[in-house]
Order: structure tokens, then sequence, then C-alpha cells
């Protein structure tokens, strides 16, 4: 049920923050290249490659919270079956998004990528929709989680991670992202409106 309650608040918020259209597919060359680079974050592979969910987020993104429980639940229902790829979009309007998204990827280059992941979420509400810089706050993290820090703060510093980040954003324009979370499956964007559709869609990709 508390599922069920997320996913409803993302819908809501998904349709008042795009208010999109569903858009078909870009070429099938395009979509191949910018869905899935060879340095895309995998939560989870699916040896047969049938089935490709893909996400562009924010960790700043409220949407994007309410949200997590239920792809967490897809992971753990079709795990071996599908591969799951997290794709950065920081939103211009969210303060520390990007910084979210530095520390996150400096912790990825000491394999804790999906610990830092998840620890954005659980703790979104102490540091989000805030003006003030939460750089020591994800320091705090970097710790919690054991990362050698010199090594944490050089990559978080470094210009090639927020190239890299920037890479994510562009790639998602590109494919017509313009609000997060933003799914597609096999380069097609979904426009769900509950789990159950997330689910009948990947349950057909995968007949």
């Amino acid at each position: 049920m508390g599922i069920a309650v997320a996913f409803a608040v993302v819908v809501g918020v998904l349709l008042a923050v795009s208010g999109r259209e569903q858009e078909e597919p870009a070429a099938a060359a395009g979509v191949s290249e910018r869905m899935v680079r060879p340095d895309s974050h995998r939560l989870g592979t699916a040896a047969d490659g049938k089935a490709t969910f893909v996400e562009f987020l924010d960790f700043e993104c409220e949407a994007c919270r309410a949200a997590f429980p239920a792809v967490e639940q897809l992971r753990k229902d079709y795990a071996g079956r599908v591969t799951f790829v997290v794709r950065y979009f920081p939103l211009p309007g969210h303060f520390n998004a990007e910084r979210a998204a530095r520390a996150v990827e400096a912790a990825s280059k000491q394999g804790k990528f999906e610990q830092m992941y998840q620890k954005m979420y659980a703790t979104q509400a102490e540091w989000g929709e805030q003006q003030v810089p939460a750089d020591d706050r994800f320091r705090g993290f970097a710790k919690e989680l054991g990362l050698d820090m010199a090594a944490w703060e050089k990559a978080y510093n470094d210009p090639a991670t927020l190239e890299r980040i920037k890479k994510d954003a562009a790639d998602g324009q590109a494919l017509g992202v313009s609000g997060t979370p933003t799914f597609f499956l096999n380069g097609a964007k979904l426009e769900p409106e509950s789990i159950e559709d997330l689910k009948a869609s990947i349950d057909a990709a995968l007949e």
C-alpha cells in the first residue's frame, strides 16, 4: 500500500511539472547510443538483455524520492531479468541537486554508488529544498560509508565528475526528458499511472 501511495504522488507531481504527452521513441540508433552509455550506472543486469529499464533522476526531486520505493520493489521483483540503469538529471531549480549527484558519482569511484544513491533519498528531507550548500552533509555521508575521504574529496571537486553528470543530462534532454523521474523501457518513454503499469510494460518486454 505504501508503494501504491508513493507512486500516486509521483504521478501527480509528474503531471503537474511536465504536462507532457506521450512521444514517439527516437530513432533506434540514437536512442541506443544516448539511452545507456558504457559508463552508465547499472543497479542490476539481465544476462539475456531483453529488458532495460532506465531512470533519469534528480536526488533533490520529491517525486523521485516518492518513486524510489516503487523502483526498489521492481528491482526485487525482476532481479536478474531486467537491467536497471540510473542516469543523472539534476534540475536547475534544485540548489543541491548537482552537488548530490557529484557526491554519488564520487562515491561510485570507490564502489559505493548504490549505497550513496540510497542514502540521498533516505535523507532528502534533511537537506533538500534549501538554498545553502549541503557539501558538509554529503561529506558526512561519505564518512559514514567508510570511504577514503581524500579520494572522495578529489573526485567530488574534479571537473570531470561534473562533466560526467552533465553528459547524462545532455543525453536526457536529447531524449525528450524535461522532468524527473522519467522512465524508459527498451528505448521507449513510459507514461505510467501506477506501478502496475510499469510491471505490465516490463512483463510485455520479457515475453
